[in-house]
């Protein structure tokens, strides 16, 4: 157990499962304390977490939540939604604005409530969670695969405004990662699961705590000159 983020204040969405959760139990562990965002309930125990249950395109919900804290010293925008891979055509309206209202809309209104906290601060980090999709297609379908390619700009346009402010920005872009938003790909003998491995130069989907660790390093003074950066965590899947 280390202590880099002692008396570090990190708010994270998506906190209640896959991602989300192991990037809380990583900082807990480096002991800072956690302020998770779901629409689950929590599913971590521990006396410097606290969990919230709402969802994050609630702009009331957020600005209340948020606005609790007297200060936020580290943002991880994790909160995110599948489209089960539908092509364009067979995307409906509802799936559209379901997955831009959570994976864009949602990070948007998250960070703006923390944004006003962080500027009077003159200090603060966010580790936006993109994807591998969000840099080629074939990581999820027409909605998923626009809504992460619009993180990736959110977050270069965010460093971009607010790096001289004392904000520093960059992002994550995972490939295969064994979480419960992946689950469909284990059911019955796993062949999705399996051929995803194969596609993979790794040869493995990676465990969340592998990003984790990834988003340690992003909010850490290790990376301190980095700005406005998406981190590929894909197994070597867009070097193929």
């Amino acid at each position: 157990m280390g202590n880099r983020f002692e008396n570090k204040v990190v708010v994270i969405t998506g906190a209640a499962s896959g991602i989300g959760r192991a990037q809380a139990a990583a900082f807990l562990t480096e002991g800072a304390t956690v302020v998770g965002i779901d629409i689950q309930k929590a599913a971590i125990t521990d006396d410097k977490y606290h969990h919230y249950v709402g969802s994050v395109a609630d702009n009331q919900f957020i600005e209340e939540t948020i606005g609790q804290l007297k200060s936020i010293d580290i943002l991880c925008n994790t909160a995110g939604v599948l489209d089960g891979y539908a092509p364009s055509l067979e995307t409906e309206e509802a799936l559209w604005d379901k997955i831009f209202n959570v994976n864009v809309k949602g990070m948007f209104i998250v960070t703006n409530a923390v944004l006003k906290k962080m500027l009077k601060q003159k200090r603060g980090i966010i580790v936006n969670m993109a994807s591998i999709a969000g840099m080629v297609a074939g990581g999820g379908g027409a909605a998923y695969t626009a809504s992460k390619h619009a993180v990736i700009g959110y977050t270069k346009q965010l460093s971009y405004d607010y790096c001289k402010e004392g904000i520093r920005v960059n992002g994550i872009a995972p490939g295969a990662i064994e979480t419960p938003m992946n689950a469909a790909d284990f059911e019955g003998s796993g062949e999705m699961a399996k051929l995803v491995a194969e596609q993979t130069p790794a040869g493995r989907w990676a465990k969340p705590e592998e990003v984790a660790n990834v988003t340690l390093f992003l909010a850490s003074e290790a990376s301190d000159y980095m700005h406005a950066t998406i981190l590929p965590v894909d197994g070597g899947w867009m070097n193929k």
